[in-house]
């Protein structure tokens, strides 16, 4: 599907964002905004300038965007099923493999996750993907996901000899999360979602993200409790011997306790971080440590009893959760549990919230105050002044990406490239100068004066930002 026509100016104003606060306004939105502020809606105007340009377009729903030590920007199709490596000066092409064994019906299923070798081109010629598949050989649908191996031919610049390292994984009709990275520890990382459970279509399945497997589960390769869990596998798929050992068994569940977590990425302090979705409230961004419990469902953000109240609409009695309506309005046969109420040892807060609003806050009346955060990723050249090191993180409704210093994640972060796009993921160019973004086919996003849209400006697009000095200066 061609993007609309729609000039880079456009682009490159949003940049500057038509919403252009002080910092103290932006500090009074995420703290305390008052009854006509939506935090996800109020966008600073940041020191540095871009310019822009589409590289390529016509996607059939980009998913993850990486850099590769071919110089070219290696993408998955969502709805394509393709794994495709694209000239970053050109725009050009090149389809490396179409997996037809890919299931794609919804919005959050398909070819999803990809993680490139450290050593592709150098020795050991990897690329591991993560995507969903139909498991029932009959006429019925059973989605699971999966992660393969393939190897990269650089003569043919194909991806060939598939293998199987880890399947049968549950995967839900929303929520699927399926990021996969390499670690500096040579383990992969694979995050699952809840599978959207307890919310909206799904309001009468539970919520499994606090389970854990069991000895019998590992056995019999089970892996129903790995949902709301970030995984780490050795790369034949089977448990690292040093996974945490959680009530009593080690798995492949490195942590826990998430919702959707859609982007992560290892830091220069080697530690994993991970971006989250929140429900109405408190998006996160994490650092994500061997056991730990992130609290979801009973804590979003922060366990600060604020907003949040987790209602277990699957637990209602007497009247069972089929025969009620899902509404804001809590009916009081679900019972509900303030964040004061948990007790868990192992609860790890976030290192950031998008964002956190007070008890007063009308979702109703406001709307809800998450920015819809997807893919991640580490800045650490020095190319920017005053980047080194940050965290990049793309928002899908605010349409921004946002930036907060890694070692001073109590700030407020910066927002960029503001436009009516639902940016998915991004990839930072080796120089540091540039700044690769994929956009979704569809969806929800913000215009510029903060209202709901889906008048997407750039669809299924790769998007470059290259730096230009400080604004008002010239190189």
């Amino acid at each position: 599907m061609p993007p609309r026509n729609v000039a880079l100016s456009r682009l490159n104003r949003g940049a500057c964002a038509t919403i252009t606060l002080l910092l103290g306004s932006l500090v009074a939105a995420q703290v305390a905004p008052g009854p006509a502020v939506n935090p996800r809606a109020v966008w600073s105007e940041p020191p540095e300038a871009f310019t822009s340009r589409v590289v390529a377009s016509g996607f059939e729903d980009p998913w993850d965007v990486a850099w590769g030590p071919d110089g070219f920007l290696w993408l998955t199709e969502r709805i394509g099923k393709r794994v495709v490596r694209v000239n970053p000066t050109d725009g050009t092409r090149h389809v490396a493999v179409t997996i037809d064994e890919v299931y794609q019906k919804l919005a959050q299923d398909g070819l999803l996750g990809m993680a490139l070798h450290p050593q592709l081109l150098r020795g050991t010629n990897h690329v591991y993907v993560m995507y969903t598949y139909d498991a029932d050989a009959g006429p019925e649908a059973l989605q699971r996901a999966k992660i393969r191996r393939y190897t990269y031919d650089p003569a043919s610049q194909l991806l060939t000899e598939p293998v199987d390292l880890l399947a049968d994984i549950p995967h839900g009709p929303d929520h699927g999360a399926s990021r996969i990275v390499f670690g500096p520890d040579g383990k992969l990382y694979a995050s699952r979602g809840d599978h959207g459970s307890n919310f909206l279509a799904y309001y009468c399945v539970p919520i499994r993200s606090q389970e854990l497997p069991t000895a019998a589960d590992i056995n019999a390769r089970n892996w129903q409790g790995y949902e709301g869990k970030i995984l780490r596998l050795n790369l034949d798929g089977s448990i690292p011997d040093d996974n945490p050992v959680l009530a009593g068994v080690r798995s492949h569940v490195f942590s826990y306790g998430h919702r959707n977590p859609q982007g992560m990425a290892f830091g220069p302090d080697n530690r994993l971080y991970a971006s989250e979705h929140g429900q109405d409230t408190d998006d996160e961004v994490n650092r994500i440590e061997a056991g730990r419990n992130y609290g979801w469902p009973l804590i979003a953000g922060y366990r600060d009893n604020r907003y949040y109240t987790y209602a277990n609409w699957s637990a209602s009695s007497p009247t069972p959760c089929a025969s009620l309506k899902y509404s804001r309005d809590v009916p009081d046969t679900v019972p509900r549990a303030k964040e004061s109420d948990v007790k868990l040892r192992d609860f790890t807060p976030p290192l950031k919230t998008f964002f956190t609003v007070p008890s007063t806050y009308s979702q109703r009346t406001i709307g809800n105050a998450t920015a819809a955060l997807a893919g991640l990723d580490v800045y650490t050249s020095r190319a920017i002044p005053g980047w080194n090191p940050s965290i990049l993180v793309a928002g899908m409704i605010s349409g921004v990406i946002f930036r907060m210093p890694l070692h001073a994640s109590k700030e407020l972060p910066l927002t960029y490239f503001k436009a009516q796009d639902r940016y998915r993921d991004l990839a930072i160019a080796p120089d540091g100068q540039r700044i690769y973004v994929v956009t979704d086919l569809e969806g929800r996003t913000l215009t510029a004066s903060g209202e709901i849209t889906t008048n997407l400006a750039h669809l299924g697009s790769l998007l470059e930002f290259t730096y230009a000095g400080r604004r008002g200066r010239t190189q």
